[in-house]
């Protein structure tokens, strides 16, 4: 991709994300995700409603009427992206692939992030680390972190969901906001995100396509695992095999789900060819 198309193209995610985080996601994100507690700010003259524990009796003393404290919440959150960009990520069959949607997805909550002042960090991860950004504020950080999501060529097409939590574990010393974004097409993470979780406020946002989970009567197909690259003849007319397909997705499925729940912490399923503003609207809304 030249300059100027991912140019193009970063503007375009830009002005989408931008939009949604402005209008819908920046207020649900701050009432969600509270800071770490009060800071003072000033004092005011006291007025009728206030919590009289609120009063700073030393400059009510000093001017002889009621005067309180006033405090702000110490927000300087950190939230940390954490990308899948294996292989199976650009898989697609309708509007748009896994990895177009997952970037949006990214977007739109690090625009949230820096609308409430917050840090942004990236790890893209396959089965080793990718990508470390390390968090900083600003649009021009955010609009980076687009372009790599945009034009990034991963090392490896595999996936390592466990060694990804441990690099995290690693960077990030205080408690943060995180987001995995994967397919989730990998197991024996669970000991590793149970310890991941009691630190940092985690979500797993399950990204797939609607042939992940049900393989259609198309014959015999050669398909490519994205992953190891491998091409095999597959009878999809065969009823044994599409129901195969479809339990292992399945498993895939329930165990992410399971885990994530195990440990406490949230999960998110979006369809890369369906709207997941109400997804997130809806996940923003119940944790709150």
């Amino acid at each position: 991709m030249d300059t100027k198309e991912l140019l193009k193209k970063v503007r375009k995610i830009e002005i989408k994300t931008k939009r949604l985080s402005n209008h819908i996601f920046g207020g649900e994100y701050h009432s969600t995700f509270k800071g770490r507690g009060m800071t003072f700010s000033e004092v005011r003259q006291y007025q009728f409603g206030d919590d009289i524990r609120a009063i700073d009796w030393n400059v009510t003393a000093r001017y002889n009427e009621p005067y309180i404290k006033v405090f702000e919440e110490e927000r300087e959150l950190t939230m940390m992206l954490m990308v899948d960009v294996s292989g199976s990520e650009l898989f697609g069959t309708a509007t748009q692939f896994k990895k177009d949607t997952v970037t949006e997805i990214a977007a739109t909550l690090a625009f949230s992030a820096i609308q409430n002042n917050d840090k942004v960090g990236l790890i893209l991860f396959s089965d080793q680390i990718e990508l470390f950004i390390p968090p900083k504020k600003g649009k021009s950080h955010v609009l980076r972190i687009i372009r790599e999501l945009i034009e990034f060529q991963p090392k490896s097409k595999r996936t390592n969901i466990d060694e990804a939590l441990k690099f995290l574990s690693s960077v990030l010393k205080k408690k943060a906001i995180v987001f995995m974004l994967s397919d989730f097409v990998d197991e024996n993470y669970e000991r590793t995100l149970k310890i991941v979780g009691n630190k940092h406020d985690l979500t797993g946002i399950r990204i797939y396509d609607k042939f992940d989970e049900e393989i259609p009567n198309l014959g015999m197909v050669p398909m490519v695992d994205n992953e190891t690259q491998e091409i095999r003849l597959v009878n999809t007319s065969s009823r044994a095999v599409r129901t195969k397909y479809k339990a292992n997705a399945l498993r895939l499925k329930d165990n992410f789900e399971t885990s994530f729940k195990k440990s406490g912490l949230g999960t998110i399923n979006v369809r890369a060819d369906e709207s997941y503003v109400k997804k997130l609207l809806s996940y923003f809304k119940n944790k709150a």
